[in-house]
């Protein structure tokens, strides 16, 4: 039996209701942050702490995450969306059975749709809430609207940045457009952020002071500091063996420090009041919005 038809069967015993999905959404004013990696390293971080991992590559046009987990998908969402298949065709197995979806091009055409095909592609994806205790959307750089739909329909937003002085300008540009979103709730959305690639806590701790304090100052929209990820051979030579460097290394530096991220946002506190919104409301969401623009 493999996995996919192990997963079928527990969701078929289980019919007493399921928590709801966590679904954190990683994202990036610009590319070559780091937002991938950052996504995939949580995974593995939040797998050792117990809990279940399904990663969305909402990065359309570019697999990041299948190239660095070294797996190929079969199907991706379109194929679910518009070929038919099983929520569980589509996920592919990777590293320490952390789950990934490929986003190929299915959420372009949403708008075009029908109420009843809408509502059959929301039940689908509910029965990722019974497959996962933890969703990852990896979204795609830059300030598209699909990225900001991803972002307005996600509760938890966790943003990448480098001490580049490009990438913080880029990073307060994408906070300000989602500030200015129609959809965008500044009450139901956590927004941390994450430095990569410096040489210190130190440095990292200044990279987020110098963006928090254009946002306090021009957006008034609250953001924390999540940790800092530093430099580390380890994590390069990681990368060009597609493999997570939690899994290669898990004594390096860069793997201790997503550990530590990990802990701090499974703690009990900062979960008691994080509302929790599920696979199937987080897409109605973005569903919602598609077709008042459409």
């Amino acid at each position: 039996m493999d996995q996919a038809e192990q997963l079928r069967n527990v969701i078929k015993l289980n019919l007493a209701p399921r928590p709801l999905a966590r679904v954190i959404t990683v994202t990036s004013g610009k590319g070559g942050v780091g937002k991938s990696n950052t996504s995939i390293n949580l995974a593995c971080q939040f797998k050792r702490l117990g809990q279940r991992v399904i990663i969305l590559d909402a990065d359309f046009g570019l697999a990041n995450i299948e190239i660095m987990f070294g797996a190929v998908p079969k199907y991706n969402l379109s194929d679910m969306i518009y070929q038919g298949k099983s929520i569980m065709d589509i996920i592919t197995w990777g590293p320490m059975d952390i789950g990934f979806i490929s986003g190929g091009s299915g959420i372009s055409g949403l708008s075009n749709l029908s109420h009843d095909y809408l509502n059959y592609i929301v039940q689908h994806l509910s029965k990722l809430d019974a497959a996962a205790d933890i969703i990852i959307i990896d979204t795609g750089a830059g300030i598209s609207d699909a990225v900001l739909d991803f972002l307005v329909a996600s509760g938890e937003i966790l943003v990448v940045a480098t001490p580049e002085p490009t990438s913080i300008t880029d990073s307060y540009s994408l906070l300000k457009a989602l500030n200015q979103h129609p959809r965008y709730s500044r009450e139901e959305s956590r927004i941390k952020v994450v430095a990569n690639k410096v040489s210190d806590e130190i440095e990292g701790e200044a990279l987020y002071n110098k963006l928090n304090t254009v946002v306090n100052r021009y957006l008034h929209m609250p953001i924390a500091y999540l940790g800092a990820i530093p430099q580390d051979r380890h994590l390069e030579e990681a990368v060009m063996q597609q493999m997570p460097v939690s899994m290669q290394s898990p004594n390096s530096k860069s793997a201790i420090a997503f550990e530590k991220m990990a802990y701090v946002l499974m703690d009990k506190e900062y979960d008691k009041s994080l509302v929790k919104r599920g696979m199937a409301a987080f897409f109605s969401h973005i569903m919602a919005g598609n077709k008042k623009m459409g």
